[in-house]
């Protein structure tokens, strides 16, 4: 008989509330045992007899609690709101619709918010919004949050209040009225009916006062031509799916050429239907987003371009036979053909070659072409910009006050502004950040973000947009116009002015709707048509001289743009999309002309790209940068990318590459320049080693569009299956299974469909989802190792012949290993470029394989796949083995080498108290030590089904989208259901031109892709 006598070793055990014995329950070794001091102490370590068994019972038990440890996740205590907004439902994100206009990059918008605090951008899709958001846009939103905006006004370098400033201002004002002084606004292009009324009303009380508005980028040529011809000083709008014909001199209208935003319509006549696709010709020096995208791309200096040009002329308008050059005239020949359906774009900075442009277009009466809506983004004067300076250094000015501008970063003569400031009586600028020109003036007052503020936008004449606040003022800023308002005497709110204003641009819309779309969709009227002494200009530019030397090229990165947001971590790892290098701006150089000269890259045994320095000379200015040899790029020319090389309110982190500005002379971003090399070698953080197709032809598939036309009911013959034997028989690897396979008919089935056709590689989708997914930035030196965490990447691939199906054509004809047509030798010969390669962007993200290879090697099951298609990742099963990531074929899954968010080593937003503001809470921030890669958005589709679920609903047609799919302007990305078969993917899944990538591995991906249509 067992016995029921209780035993106890202390009297505290019989009270069973007690913690203290609850504590030592569960915890056997009350004190940690010392095994860091002793480990780590040498000496003691080297005189102790600690037996083998005694040191592994040290090392196992040490090992054994950092793992329990490391199992535990931080523990945040999360307070609720004491009094809850009405407006706000904790774990609900609401959609506020905005504009953005900072000078430079411009879009109508959808701003994700939660808990007050917005968080992503999307796209507005409501009819009127015309302009969709580049990845600079995407990016803007975490620069709301960044660490080192200017947060309080400073009144001589010293911290005060706006009510001190503005008496200051006042009273500069009014000494510079009585004494006859002149006042001078300095502003960005602003786009704003409301404000450009209430500069005239201040200007109108200042009779001293005069606007003069400055571009750091500058389209001034294009402008006065478009003046001289219509009489308004505007920019020409392009509706390129209008053109089956589309000639571009010089200009990249897929990148950043006269403010962007023609992606969309260019994209609509690239996707081959009925046997037809517009056909592109681009002659370019540096290698552009628009001539990856042509059919036919030819290099040529700007010296020739404009000789190009005024051959075309001589064609179109002058009825000549030739156009001097044999593809000048082949291109001035089809575009003569296509009459209305033709259409050509130069970026010359010439007024003579713009006024060219306008002819031409005008006599083949371009649909494409458009006068009526005419752009308002871009209206400043280079030759009001000089007599300013001018102005300024001769003591003339009194009082200048500046909004949106850098002008002493900016402007090739920034230091003879600086010196001109000292002159002027008082200075003031509103800036967002205390920049080169800030910091100089007198008085620096804070602006608001975009986000934090109320404003009017008329980005086309005609189209009236309303910008809203998405957040309080973070800090204590105030808006150029509040500013303007005080100086004017009105004491009405800036919101109130805008409402009062806006009765003429709503067309009958109540104010409630306006803001609430986002976007007012006018009518706008032709601009007058007139004309100009065209003859004199085609014979004014056929006397343009070549450059003596080098003809250097400045240019726009798709990533940094003109500079404003250089403190964005996001933007500066944004692998460019032709060099794939990140973190950088270089010179590019011919392949010819680096031979010459002795300037190299290579590939070193980590994996990363090293480079010459050079040095390059425009007049008495001199800079040494990096070089990349560039394929494609015009023999005589260099290039090099405004935008970096800034240094005030920027971390040191985001402190790199050279100011092309200071080469910028005359606003004109061509200069006759010397080039030598430099002693040293650069370490480049580029992302794509590999540089050529190297004949993978399962990878990137394409054809011509004749081939296409005339066999399209025969999708082998351009579209082959890769073959397998099965029981000795040739069938499609399609068809053949390692793994049993379940039905996935039954729910929802989700597939993402890219379009190599449509792609134009402008990166707006990694960005999209690095803020959705919060990808964590990683810096340069690892991105060097190969360690940047992308979850979405974009290859380029360049051909080693001409073109790709040459390529196809030499590697098909390599016979045995050695000798001129033996594989070893052959492949490595077709790792180096054509001089003038074809080049093909490919989005590569994780397919999501039914079959997936990574799933069958995990060792814990961190790895698994969904019903619904997705192979998704349970981040705190994974233990880090790589397993998967070595057997995934396409190598898109990342590891967490280190804990990147609350890590001062790595000094980005996730590490300060701001910048994790911009995290979304429905995606885990990773920890160290898992794999981590695109999740297909499952966030998003899940609160797609949940929310129609709770609406008593279908879910719509195509409501499922993920980050990269909104965020594509182009089309090439489209998301959804393939089981709902009125879906346009499950309609783009069934089309002729799709094919997967690897399908010989048989890993049946739900990504599939369509074949590259050329139109040769």
């Amino acid at each position: 008989m067992s016995s029921n006598k209780k035993y106890w070793k202390s009297v505290e055990e019989l009270n069973e509330n007690s913690s203290i014995v609850e504590t030592l329950r569960n915890n056997e070794f009350v004190e940690a045992i010392p095994t860091d001091e002793f480990l780590s102490d040498k000496d003691s370590l080297s005189s102790s007899s600690t037996t083998r068994r005694d040191f592994l019972k040290y090392v196992g038990f040490s090992t054994a609690a950092a793992t329990l440890a490391a199992c535990e996740g931080p523990v945040h205590k999360s307070i609720p709101y004491v009094l809850q907004p009405e407006q706000i439902i904790p774990g609900v994100a609401d959609y506020f619709a905005t504009s953005m206009f900072d000078g430079f990059d411009f879009a109508n918008l959808l701003v994700k918010t939660r808990e007050g605090r917005p968080i992503k951008i999307e796209n507005n899709t409501i009819a009127g919004a015309k302009f969709a958001a580049n990845a600079r846009v995407h990016a803007s939103v975490l620069s709301l949050y960044d660490s080192m905006r200017l947060k309080v006004t400073k009144v001589g370098q010293k911290e005060a209040s706006w009510k001190e400033a503005d008496s200051k201002i006042k009273a500069s004002l009014a000494e510079a009225k009585a004494k006859g002084g002149q006042v001078v606004l300095l502003t960005n292009t602003l786009a704003s009916p409301s404000t450009e009324k209430l500069i005239a009303e201040f200007i109108a009380q200042n009779p001293s006062a005069k606007h003069v508005v400055y571009d750091a980028v500058s389209e001034s040529a294009a402008l006065d031509a478009f003046e001289a011809v219509y009489g308004e000083r505007a920019l020409a709008d392009y509706d390129f799916s209008k053109a089956n014909t589309i000639v571009s001199i010089g200009a990249d209208f897929l990148g950043d050429w006269q403010g962007g935003g023609f992606d969309s319509g260019y994209a609509q006549g690239r996707i081959p239907q009925k046997g037809k696709m517009s056909k592109h010709f681009q002659f370019e020096a540096n290698m552009t987003l628009s001539g990856a995208a042509a059919d036919k791309r030819v290099p040529m200096t700007i010296a020739n371009q404009k000789k190009a040009l005024v051959g075309i002329y001589n064609v179109i308008v002058g009825g000549a036979a030739n156009a001097g050059d044999a593809e000048v005239t082949k291109a001035a020949k089809q575009l003569n053909d296509a009459k209305s359906k033709g259409v050509l774009v130069s970026g010359i900075q010439d007024k003579n070659a713009q006024l060219l442009v306008l002819a031409i277009n005008q006599k083949l009466a371009s649909e494409a072409f458009s006068t009526s809506g005419s752009r308002q983004i871009r209206k400043g004067s280079d030759a009001k910009v000089t007599q300013l300076l001018a102005d300024m250094n001769a003591g003339s000015v009194h009082t200048l006050i500046m909004s949106g501008v850098n002008p002493v970063y900016t402007l090739a003569n920034g230091k003879a502004f600086a010196e001109g400031l000292k002159k002027v009586k008082l200075s003031v600028a509103f800036s967002l950040k205390e920049d080169e020109t800030a910091s100089l003036t007198n008085i620096a007052v804070p602006a608001p973000h975009y986000l934090e503020s109320w404003n009017d936008l008329m980005l086309t004449k005609g189209t009236y947009s309303l910008v809203q606040p998405t957040i309080r003022p973070l800090f204590s800023s105030k808006q150029f116009q509040e500013g303007l308002l005080s100086w004017t005497g009105n004491t009405a709110s800036y919101y109130d002015y805008i409402k009062a204003n806006s009765a003429a641009y709503l067309n009958g819309l109540t104010w409630n709707k306006a803001v609430h779309d986002g976007v007012v969709a006018g009518v706008a009227t032709a601009a007058a048509g007139g004309s100009a002494d065209y003859s004199a200009a085609a014979n004014a530019l056929a006397q343009s001289k070549p450059a003596n030397g080098f003809e250097l090229v400045l240019y726009t990165k798709t990533g940094m743009g003109d500079g404003q947001q250089a403190n964005n971590p996001w933007l500066q790892e944004f692998p460019d999309p032709i060099t794939r290098v990140s973190w950088d701006n270089y010179i590019t150089v011919s392949k010819a002309d680096a031979d010459k000269m002795g300037l190299v890259n290579e590939i070193v045994a980590n994996g990363g790209l090293n480079g010459s320095y050079a040095t390059v000379k425009v007049g008495d200015t001199s800079i040494t940068a990096p070089v990349i040899v560039q394929p494609g790029q015009a023999v005589g020319t260099i290039g090099l990318a405004l935008g970096y090389g800034k240094k005030a309110a920027l971390k040191e982190e985001m402190q790199v590459g050279v100011n092309a500005y200071a080469l910028y002379n005359n606003f004109n971003n061509v200069q006759s320049a010397t080039l030598t090399k430099a002693d040293g070698e650069h370490e480049f953080a580029c992302v794509q080693s590999q540089r050529t197709l190297m004949g993978r032809g399962d990878v990137i598939k394409e054809t011509t569009l004749t081939v296409f036309t005339a066999k399209f009911d025969e999708p082998e013959v351009w579209n082959p299956s890769p073959m397998v034997s099965l029981d000795h028989k040739e069938v499609k690897a399609t068809s053949v299974d390692l793994w049993e396979s379940f039905d996935r008919s039954v729910g929802h089935h989700f597939n993402l469909s890219i379009d190599l056709n449509a792609c134009t590689g402008c990166g707006a989708c990694v960005i999209a989802c690095h803020a959705e997914n919060n990808v964590p930035v990683v810096g340069k030196s690892e991105v060097r190792r190969s360690r940047d965490m992308h979850w979405l990447r974009i290859d380029r691939y360049y051909s080693s012949e001409e073109t790709f199906a040459q390529d196809n054509e030499k590697k098909d004809n390599f016979n045995g290993l050695f000798g001129e047509k033996g594989s070893l030798g052959g492949f490595g010969d077709m790792e180096n470029p054509a001089e003038n390669p074809q080049v093909v962007f490919q989005p590569v993200m994780c397919q999501h394989c039914n079959h997936a290879p990574c799933e069958t090697v995990c060792p814990v099951a961190a790895t698994s796949h969904g019903r619904q298609g997705q192979n998704q990742m349970a981040y705190n099963r994974c233990v880090g083995t790589r397993y998967c990531a070595n057997n995934c074929p396409y190598k898109v899954r990342r590891f967490n080498w280190f804990l990147y968010s609350n890590n001062e080593e790595f000094d980005f937003h996730m590490n300060d108290d701001l910048g994790r503001m911009v995290v979304n809470p429905d995606v885990n921030v990773r920890s160290r030590g898992v794999m981590e890669k695109c999740s297909m958005c499952i966030q998003k589709t899940q609160l797609t089904i949940l929310t129609a679920k709770r609406e008593g609903r279908e879910v719509g047609v195509e409501e499922f989208q993920t980050a990269c799919s909104s965020a594509c302007t182009t089309g090439a990305m489209v998301f959804g259901d393939v089981n709902n078969k009125e879906s346009k993917v499950a309609k783009l899944a069934e089309d002729n031109r799709m094919y997967h990538l690897l399908e010989s591995v048989g890993t049946k991906p739900n990504v599939f892709y369509h074949v590259k249509v050329r139109n040769t």
